[in-house]
């Protein structure tokens, strides 16, 4: 049977989906271009005519990631004219309990131990990785205008909600004992509360 002729598109994605299989089960430390390609049914020459390495193609697993899970979220969220149902939007989906939010986190967690070795890995794709983050900062500027958030500056809101859902989905791609999805989603919701919430409520 005759493979059929990919475009180099085509293949540069066949690639980047296989990677993130690869990633999800044996963690990047685990993970080797010569597992990806094997994973996506190419050689290793096809690997590295698209990319340079495996810290090319996690970035590249990231940001495919980050616009499959957060593009849908992101627009309902922008769709919504209630600033605090927008922000539950964006919320949600988070810590739902399923194989695929746990598999996000894995790969969230390899990509910043990543960057934490070189810093410049996140800088060329802040835009496309961070999305999720400037909606919460749109977001959170209508509800402070709209008075159902209390005066905040929505950038700096919208990071320490970032930092801290990236924490919480970090612990949880650990593995560490307690922290249930049910239990991160009651400390997130917490935490809007805590930052969010009008003085007088």
């Amino acid at each position: 049977m005759t493979r059929q002729r990919l475009s180099p598109a085509e293949r540069r994605e066949q690639v980047v989906q296989a990677a993130r299989s690869v990633i999800v089960q044996r963690g990047l430390a685990g993970t080797s271009l010569r597992d990806i390609a094997a994973a996506a049914q190419v050689s290793m020459g096809t690997v590295t005519y698209h990319f340079s390495g495996v810290d090319e193609i996690l970035s590249a697993v990231v940001i495919a990631e980050s616009e499959r899970f957060y593009g849908a979220v992101v627009a309902a969220a922008d769709a919504e004219p209630d600033a605090r149902r927008a922000l539950q939007i964006l919320v949600d989906p988070l810590f739902e309990d399923a194989p695929d939010v746990e598999a996000h986190w894995r790969i969230w967690s390899d990509f910043w131990a990543a960057v934490a070795r070189r810093p410049d890995m996140a800088d060329a794709y802040a835009q496309r990785i961070r999305h999720w983050e400037a909606c919460c900062a749109r977001t959170i500027e209508r509800g402070v205008a709209a008075g159902t958030f209390r005066t905040v500056d929505a950038e700096d809101a919208a990071l320490k909600l970032a930092a801290y859902a990236d924490g919480l989905g970090t612990q949880r791609a650990q593995g560490v004992a307690g922290l249930t999805a049910e239990r991160a989603r009651a400390w997130m919701s917490e935490f809007v509360e805590l930052l969010l919430s009008p003085a007088d409520r």
